[in-house]
């Protein structure tokens, strides 16, 4: 149950504008992000909302959208569309809860390779917006 718990939650969230505030209120402090572009899982929930921050605001546009959504005792999937620069960007949000609801681990994978560029060069713009 705490993946339903957690992933209503998630979607209030979202569809709220996915502030850092509200964001961390439903991150575990020692929560990992696994980033499509970024090899090594980034630890830590400061880390963690400054991630999901910026994809809320790159990717998070009026194209967003998500289409699926699979969920499995704490874990859930969460497979997405959204249109980047007129690049058509298809992803999955892979999220594990813990059993307050809290998530505790957090993947994106992104398709197509051209999507996947893309991602990263607005990202990297957007957490070095961030930083200063």
């Amino acid at each position: 149950m705490s993946a339903e718990k957690g992933l209503a939650r998630w979607h209030e969230v979202i569809e709220a504008g996915s502030s850092p505030a509200d964001l961390a209120a439903i991150i575990r402090e020692d929560a990992a992000f696994h980033s499509p572009v970024v090899h090594t899982p980034q630890q830590g929930r400061d880390i963690v909302v400054a991630y999901l921050s910026a994809a809320g605001q790159t990717l998070g546009n009026d194209s967003f959208t998500y289409v699926r959504e699979l969920v499995d005792g704490e874990n859930a999937m969460l497979e997405f569309t959204t249109e980047m620069d007129g690049i058509h960007v298809n992803g999955v949000d892979i999220i594990r809860f813990d059993e307050d609801g809290m998530i505790a681990d957090f993947k994106v994978m992104v398709r197509p390779l051209k999507a996947v560029n893309k991602v990263w060069e607005q990202m990297a713009a957007m957490l070095e917006r961030m930083k200063g």
